[in-house]
């Protein structure tokens, strides 16, 4: 089983089906409308209009675990992306990150290590997770690491479909 087989439903309800996304590279982002991080959609938005055509697709996930930051409906939180950042690339519904309910794809993402060896639960909001095109979680990046940093863009550029 890979990230690809994992059911998670779509922000605007029924599934979002990974398995459709196989093959392509998948930058799995945890997000938040309200957060000092959220200018962020902006950079991934950038990624995906930059590298869709070459095999990546951003995934935003929505979580309100950090302070509330992601308080709104999943209405509110389409509108949010769109009217603020032009998000065009898919959000999925709102899950738990962390703790016992720990939704099973954050549990297949977050035993991978961070570049300084950070394995576990999701620090904060914008961690990202790169995904291989064969369902395998090829990196993990912190928060802070913004989508425009060489480190995340020479890990996306070596884990593109051939």
């Amino acid at each position: 089983m890979t990230v690809f087989d994992i059911p998670i439903g779509a922000l605007d309800g029924g599934p979002a089906d990974l398995a459709q996304y196989r093959g392509r590279a998948l930058l799995v982002v945890n997000v938040a409308s309200r957060c000092g991080l959220t200018p962020q959609y902006a950079g991934l938005q950038a990624l995906q209009d930059e590298y869709a055509d070459r095999g990546l697709l951003v995934l935003g996930v929505p979580c309100n675990q950090f302070a509330g930051q992601e308080p709104g409906s999943a209405a509110e939180i389409s509108e949010f992306c769109q009217v603020n950042y032009g998000v065009s690339f898919p959000l999925t519904e709102k899950v738990d990150v962390n703790g016992p309910h720990r939704h099973p794809l954050y549990a297949a993402l977050t035993d991978t290590p961070d570049a300084d060896g950070h394995t576990g639960d999701v620090r904060w909001n914008f961690e990202k997770f790169l995904v291989a095109p064969d369902g395998t979680v090829a990196a993990r990046f912190a928060p802070t690491v913004t989508p425009d940093d060489p480190s995340l863009r020479t890990a996306i550029d070596k884990n593109l479909p051939a």
